[in-house]
């Protein structure tokens, strides 16, 4: 561990992190260049042979930037994309960042250290940062937009220079140290741990940006909210988020185990889909709307106004089929797939839309951030890895073997540390915020 790891593990004020030498190498975990390909022709794509840790050199700053100290970060499903590289390797995206100029060329390199989600303390800023200092605890929203897009003045996302960080970029958070953009920094939510806390933001944020923001399904107090998947990374959050709102959530899931945890997060009406009745084509049996649209109407008297999806090719017929007449699926991603099936007379004739929603916007992370630092969405950080088992905690997500949201310790050296409102902490309750835990 260098010095500068171990001055902010034991508190050290800001002057003495700017007085200790940042190291010229840290610990990181990334994929290799020259590996792309060995997933070819296996059916298994074991991310545990491609991921790595290993040191790596520490890269200069733009004006723009600074360095965090990483004490937790969270795996995401880009971190598995990344791994197996699907749909493309993620090296086509550094190559295509380093042709953007000095800045971008340091991105292009034969490793790409991994990661979305973090949390931490900024041990340097850029000779152009002007909102954050040396000391600071943050968490570090993924959008990584250049300000000089005129677009990303009216929304951050709609920038054709947009880029998810530690996915299309290098340095993300998997690793003892990341480099961010200022305007990625976030307050970090005083009441939980590192580990808490580095846990939320992709997730709730681009659940937020789906059902809440402008740019989304602008969800209303009453509206019934169909989320699949609803102890997973982005369900886990979008049940929260509509509860939160005066919307109601139907979650689907996939066990009794999940539907209990779902309930005990405070949504009421659960499904199993393995209680349909749909045999082993699934959601992709010709009857699974009619027979889903059922149950849903049983649980709460009508069909959903909103359907919160991300699973893709195995649902997406069916969330069309389900939405309310004048209803909106709203879909971030296709983890099931990429290309979807649906009967078009029941989009048009009943006036349904489509809205497509990637990432969000820096004011949504706020936003977002804000409801956590409240206390009124938590966590959902159902286990917890250490920077050396990255391949492992990554397996468990590539797998489905978790619920909710899996961390890494990086450079903390225990959980529960980084704590600093216990009161607020006491008046939450242990059992919200460590629900996923139990």
């Amino acid at each position: 561990m260098s010095d500068l790891l171990q001055a902010v593990i034991n508190g050290a004020s800001p002057e003495e992190l700017l007085n200790t030498d940042l190291p010229e190498s840290f610990r990181a975990a990334y994929t290799l260049r020259d590996e792309v390909g060995i997933f070819e022709g296996q059916t298994d794509k074991d991310v545990r042979k491609s991921l790595h840790v290993g040191e790596v050199a520490m890269p200069e700053i733009a004006p723009d930037e600074c360095v965090v100290a990483v004490m937790s970060a969270a795996i995401n499903f880009n971190t598995v994309w990344s791994a197996i590289f699907e749909p493309v390797p993620t090296f086509a995206f550094l190559e295509k960042f380093g042709r953007s100029g000095p800045g971008g060329a340091r991105h292009d390199l034969p490793y790409h250290i991994l990661g979305s989600d973090g949390s931490g303390v900024v041990v340097r800023t850029g000779i152009g940062v002007k909102n954050w200092k040396v000391g600071d605890k943050v968490v570090i929203s993924p959008a990584y937009v250049d300000e000089e897009d005129h677009a990303s003045y009216d929304d951050g996302m709609m920038t054709e220079s947009q880029l998810a960080w530690g996915f299309e970029t290098n340095f993300g958070s998997l690793a003892e140290y990341c480099v961010v953009k200022a305007n990625q920094l976030i307050k970090k939510p005083a009441h939980l741990s590192w580990e808490e806390s580095a846990a939320s933001t992709l997730c709730a944020a681009t659940a937020y940006r789906m059902l809440v923001g402008s740019h989304g399904a602008q969800m209303k107090q009453g509206d019934v909210v169909l989320v699949w998947g609803g102890t997973g990374g982005l369900g886990s959050y979008a049940t929260q988020l509509v509860k939160n709102g005066g919307g109601i959530p139907v979650a689907v899931v996939g066990s009794e185990d999940k539907a209990a945890l779902v309930r005990r997060q405070g949504t009421e009406h659960v499904i199993n889909r393995n209680e349909l009745g749909l045999g082993p084509e699934g959601f992709r049996n010709r009857k699974a709307g009619r027979i889903l649209g059922e149950a849903i109407r049983s649980l709460v008297g009508e069909d959903p106004q909103i359907v919160f999806e991300y699973l893709g090719a195995e649902t997406f017929g069916t969330s069309v089929y389900v939405a309310k007449r004048g209803g909106k699926i709203v879909t971030c991603g296709s983890s099931t797939g990429y290309r979807h099936e649906y009967d078009n007379r029941f989009l048009w004739m009943r006036l349904k839309s489509i809205i497509g929603s990637h990432g969000f916007n820096y004011h949504e992370a706020v936003q977002t951030n804000r409801l956590i630092s409240l206390g009124m969405i938590h966590p959902t950080l159902s286990s917890v890895f250490d920077l050396d088992t990255a391949a492992d905690a990554t397996r468990a997500v590539q797998t489905n073997q978790h619920t909710g949201k899996v961390a890494l310790l990086c450079a903390a050296p225990s959980e529960g540390l980084g704590i600093d409102d216990r009161e607020l902490r006491e008046k939450i309750g242990e059992d919200k915020i460590n629900l996923y835990r139990s």
